[in-house]
């Protein structure tokens, strides 16, 4: 009897999480915020239901990113989730180049719809837009010219 009573409590917990896992999150003050960092850099990220405009720090993000690159990783996470034209995303970036800047922003994002919609989380995990990449620059060490590099050696 006791037996019975602890499966059915384990499947009953069970349950209740995979309902709370698919419950999206709620706005706040209308927005679902995500951040995002790369290298140097640090991206706040807010999206919310729109016409599909993406501002970084006040411009257009054709403005912003002077690199097709860049603005086509921006756009990836909204693509691969089929939410492009039905939300506006408000970022602000700061630190590291645009590069780093591009990167920051498109992990925010990610993390954002992740929020909005946890549904979409494998899509996005696939595309591997919610992964920080956890490359920096490498430190200068003492005794040499950088962080590998070393003075000129001279045999005589």
């Amino acid at each position: 009897m006791k037996m019975e009573e602890q499966t059915n409590t384990v499947e009953l917990g069970q349950g209740l999480e995979e309902a709370a896992a698919v419950k999206p999150a709620e706005p706040v003050n209308g927005y679902w915020w995500g951040t995002g960092r790369r290298k140097s850099s640090v991206a706040s990220v807010r999206i919310r239901e729109g016409s599909g405009k993406i501002l970084v720090n006040g411009r257009s993000v054709d403005d912003f990113f002077h690199q097709q690159r860049d603005r086509n990783a921006v756009r990836a996470p909204l693509i691969a989730t089929d939410k492009m034209n039905g939300f506006d995303v408000l970022a602000k970036v700061r630190g590291g180049g645009f590069t780093g800047q591009a990167g920051a922003v498109v992990l925010g994002i990610a993390r954002a719809l992740r929020k909005m919609d946890p549904r979409s989380e494998s899509n996005l995990r696939s595309g591997g837009f919610l992964t920080r990449d956890p490359r920096m620059k490498e430190r200068k060490k003492y005794g040499l010219r950088g962080a590998r590099r070393s003075f000129q050696f001279s045999k005589r």
